[in-house]
Parts: structure tokens; C-alpha cells; sequence
């Protein structure tokens, strides 16, 4: 049995969470294959065979529209005769999963949070209510497309460099229909959907004025920024960096939230994170319940006391 996994890059280099989807892929079992669409270099690409993959093809040219990246991976898909299509959850993998349920005719399950169950009907448990609540989810069909949520298993690291093999996507005219005609991409920041760290700070800030603290800690860890709801609400903070359930939601291996009580909301877009830390004063708040570890204390003495002993370990 073939397992196809679709990998992502950022500046050049496989993003965490499509190792995650080849560890994930190496788990259920079969010879994992990953496709590319982006120009890597070869090293990188073969070093995705460390996550599990026996081979990972790459395209010979770069696919501008998601109906000309839809059409490749089903393409491939058929050619190496796999059964099931693994992509880690992504803004691309939204938009492609629904075209390809189309084109290979397969069942397809989004938010997946734990590995196939196969002994009976294939099943596979799926996150849903923001994370507040469960499913188990019968995929029907004999092919089938997982999307898988970030930090459900560990990432594989034993094995060997994968085999690198070029091929030539396969489109047609209809695919043609929309054009891109111009990108534009952030840079000089670590954006949030992609951050492995997250420092996010709340009204216990008391004003934009005071952010450098969150900043000055984000910057030691290698971090991005993020924000309650009410505070990019008043404009302390740009709506991009609002994090919750009407915002940008996240799954870093570490959210640290800074003067956040935690309301449901916010807590609907960060409770796939791995860990969570909490920095309030009230000792009551909310977000202690959902932390993993809880400092109840004043952020402008613990957050530099904070920053300046990492700085200290680096």
C-alpha cells in the first residue's frame, strides 16, 4: 500500500508540520511517498526520508493555481497507486483537499487528531467545535484524504534520506482558467500559522506602549507575537496578530499568553497547542484550567526577569 503526503516548504526549508504528516503517514505503515511542488534543494527534499519517506518526488516546474496543484498531486496520486493522500493542515491544503475528493473520488477527513483505526471500518478520530468536542469519522471510500492537525504524535527522526526523483506535472486547459498574476509574501517575521513559539499578550498589558516586553521575549525565543481580541479591538495591535476563535488560530509546541484571562474564544484558537503557559496576576483567570504550566505574577517584573534568563542559556 502507497501513501502519498504532500510536503510544504517556508524560505526554503520543509515545514514542521509536513515532517509531522510523513511521521503520521510512517505510522499508519506502507511505502510513503511525499511530492513537492516547490523548488527545494535536493538535500532537503531527501532529508524528509529521516520522517519516514522511501522517495520524494519533486515538480519539474512551479504550479501558479490551486486547480494546476490540484490536478498534479491527483495525477501522481493514480500514477504511484497509493490509497490514501496525507496533508498536514494548511491554507493550501484547504483549498486543494475538497477538488482532489473530487478528482480521485475519495472520502475525505479534516482536523484528524490521532492514527486510522483499520481493524473494522476505516475510521479516524477528527477534532470539531473548536476543539471543544470529538468525532469518529467512517471514510467509506477505498481511497481516502486525511488532513492532519499539528502536534498529534511526534516527529519520526530515524530514518534514511529518501530517494529524490523530478517529474513533470500533469494539468489541463481548464486548470488554466485562473491565472495568478502576482505574490506578494511576508517577510522579515515569523508568521503566526507557521510559528513553532507563540508570545501573545492581553489587556493585562494595559497599553500598546508596553509591548515591548512581549517583543523583547519573543525575540529571545525565536517567537512570533499574537494578541487577545480586545486588544487588537482598541488598536493596540494589528487584526493580523489576533489569535482566537475570529482570528488566526494556532498550534505551536508553546503559546505563552501574557495578561489573558482566557475566554472561551481565545481559547478555541489555541488549544492545539503542545504547551501552554499562563502569566496573569489573577490566580483565578480561566486560562490557568487550560494551562500547562501557570505563573501567577506580574508581567513587567516576570517577563524580563524571564527574557534575560534565556538570553543567559544562549
Amino acid at each position: 500500500m502507497s501513501v502519498l503526503v504532500l510536503i510544504e516548504a517556508l524560505e526554503g526549508k520543509i515545514k514542521k508540520s509536513s515532517r509531522e504528516a510523513i511521521s503520521y503517514a510512517a505510522a499508519i505503515g506502507g511505502d510513503i511517498i511525499a511530492i513537492s511542488l516547490e523548488n527545494l534543494d535536493s538535500n532537503e527534499l531527501a532529508s524528509i526520508g529521516k520522517n519516514g519517506a522511501s522517495k520524494v518526488l519533486f515538480a519539474s516546474k512551479e504550479l501558479s493555481s490551486v486547480e494546476e496543484i490540484s490536478s498534479a498531486i491527483a495525477a501522481e496520486f493514480k500514477k504511484v497507486g497509493a490509497e490514501t493522500l496525507i496533508l498536514a493542515k494548511s491554507s493550501l491544503s484547504s483549498l486543494v483537499a475538497a477538488r482532489l475528493s473530487v478528482k480521485l473520488e475519495a472520502s475525505s477527513a479534516s482536523n484528524v487528531v490521532a492514527l486510522p483505526n483499520t481493524s473494522g471500518p476505516y475510521t479516524v478520530r477528527t477534532s470539531i467545535f473548536t476543539g471543544n468536542a470529538f468525532a469518529e469519522v467512517e471514510l467509506i471510500k477505498s481511497k481516502r484524504i486525511l488532513i492532519v492537525n499539528k502536534n498529534i504524535l511526534d516527529i519520526k527522526v530515524d530514518g534514511v534520506d529518501a530517494t529524490v526523483e523530478e517529474f513533470t506535472p500533469e494539468t489541463s486547459s481548464e486548470d488554466s482558467r485562473v491565472k495568478v498574476t502576482s505574490r506578494d509574501k511576508a517577510s522579515g517575521q515569523i508568521l503566526l500559522p507557521e510559528a513553532d513559539i507563540v508570545v501573545s499578550g492581553g489587556r493585562g498589558l494595559k497599553g500598546p506602549e508596553n509591548w515591548g516586553i512581549i517583543e523583547d521575549l519573543a525575540s529571545a525565543l525565536g517567537a512570533a507575537t499574537g494578541c487577545s481580541k480586545p486588544v487588537s479591538d482598541m488598536d493596540w495591535r494589528p487584526h493580523s496578530e489576533h489569535v482566537g476563535q475570529t482570528g488566526i488560530k494556532v498550534s505551536p509546541t508553546l503559546y505563552i499568553a501574557v495578561g489573558i484571562s482566557g475566554a472561551i474564544q481565545h481559547l478555541a484558537g489555541v488549544n492545539s497547542s503542545k504547551n501552554i503557559v499562563v502569566i496573569n496576576t489573577d490566580e483565578e483567570a480561566p486560562f490557568f484550567k487550560a494551562a500547562d504550566y501557570g505563573i501567577v505574577g506580574d508581567a513587567f517584573e516576570v517577563l524580563p526577569k524571564l527574557t534575560e534568563a534565556i538570553k543567559a542559556q544562549q
